[in-house]
């Protein structure tokens, strides 16, 4: 999950430090002249839970994140722009993990010129940044990438449901795995991307050129490129804006020396669009991603995939949005069994100042794991989640 940014936006570029050699002149390298950016956002969330499957467990619950964004940027007299972005992270967005370690999601180098813009180093995929989701994004109470459904954590409920239900891109985008990056320049608001991943997981200095694991690690895969487009454009009170991405890379093996397992190999593809006139938009998205992950051989499988529909009306400091959303596909917990989720949302968010927001939200959860009560009956969920969700951007 990601911090929405225009797509394609100088923000988001990076390079590997070999590239500059080819890309400036011999002044351009001399004595530069550096701009330290610094930004961020944080938030805090409470919920109250209320579901059918909550043996155990409490009604209320928190959650916070802190990320802070450093930026050395400079501007060369041919008109390149360089640099490197940091993003630590105080909370890693895992609600299984308890943790106060600091780490990084984002550490990258950039350029940007009229070739385009190159990233390379720890970043995420390309449509978990450019791909659109709907019009409700991350930091709208009412979104589904508003975390919600997290506090469904400890519930039989949320190992239960299907990946496609948080996973709401191609099927691995969110993975900071190292990375290089290409994007062209915009050509009437259009713009196209690819990426080259070596190993998803594997990032900053590790060097990991296995191509089978131990049987009984996490499944990873190898050699993994993602390409795609991103489309903006406005007249007047109208807007446009779509975005298509595909994904693919080869499921790495597993063994112990004795046994062996094999996993299907990844092929995921994401589209999106949102219209918006004046103080509305509407918006919907599709991803499928098949029996991606899953292990060969499997009894059971449902096809990996999920419907966004989502809209919002601003008046004021105020955005009201509405979400729906589908999922399919077999458990996350161990992807053997088929599930499959509905979730609707709503919520309203309130800017109190520029940079600091305070949303409400509801999230309604209805799912089913087939056979996967103790009798062999299908496993199912009724869950309600109110949530006060507070920002700060800087």
């Amino acid at each position: 999950m990601t911090t929405p940014m225009n797509a394609f936006s100088l923000r988001a570029a990076a390079l590997a430090g070999t590239a500059f050699a080819a890309l400036t002149s011999a002044p351009a390298l001399a004595e530069p002249s550096f701009d330290l950016i610094l930004g961020g956002d944080a938030y805090f969330q409470g919920a109250y839970i209320r579901q059918q499957q909550d043996e155990g467990l409490r009604s209320r619950e928190f959650a916070n994140r802190y990320r802070l964004v450093v930026t050395p940027t400079a501007t060369a007299d041919n008109g390149l722009t360089y640099g490197a972005r940091l993003r630590i992270v105080a909370g890693n967005g895992d609600p299984t993990v308890s943790t106060r370690n600091i780490e990084n999601d984002r550490a990258f180098l950039f350029a940007n010129g009229a070739f385009g813009t190159i990233q390379a180093g720890v970043i995420n995929g390309l449509s978990d940044e450019y791909g659109m989701i709907g019009p409700n994004v991350e930091g709208v109470a009412g979104s589904p990438d508003s975390n919600g459904i997290l506090f469904l954590n400890g519930s039989s409920t949320f190992g239960a449901l299907p990946l496609a239900a948080t996973s709401l891109r191609t099927l691995i985008a969110y993975d900071t795995g190292t990375k290089l990056i290409y994007i062209t320049p915009s050509f009437g608001g259009l713009s196209a991307a690819v990426s080259y991943m070596p190993r998803s997981g594997d990032s900053n200095t590790s060097v990991n050129r296995r191509t089978t694991d131990v049987l009984g690690d996490l499944l990873s895969f190898r050699d993994v490129v993602e390409a795609g487009a991103a489309f903006q454009t406005a007249v007047g009170d109208f807007s446009v804006e779509g975005s298509a991405f595909y994904a693919t890379g080869k499921a790495v093996r597993q063994t112990d020396g004795v046994v062996s397992q094999s996993f299907e190999d990844l092929n995921s593809v994401h589209v999106g669009a949102n219209v918006g006139y004046g103080p509305v938009k509407v918006g919907a998205s599709y991803a499928y991603s098949g029996d991606s992950g899953y292990a060969e051989g499997l009894a059971q499988t449902r096809a990996q995939q999920n419907w966004i529909f989502g809209a919002q009306y601003g008046a004021g400091p105020l955005l009201f949005a509405a979400n729906y959303l589908r999922a399919l596909g077999n458990d996350s917990a161990t992807m053997s069994t088929p599930s499959k989720a509905d979730i609707w949302q709503g919520g309203v968010t309130w800017t109190v100042a520029p940079g600091f927001t305070a949303g409400l939200e509801y999230d309604y959860v209805q799912s089913t794991l087939q056979a996967g009560r103790p009798d062999g009956g299908d496993l199912k969920d009724r869950a309600h989640i109110l949530m006060l969700d507070t920002r700060l951007a800087f």
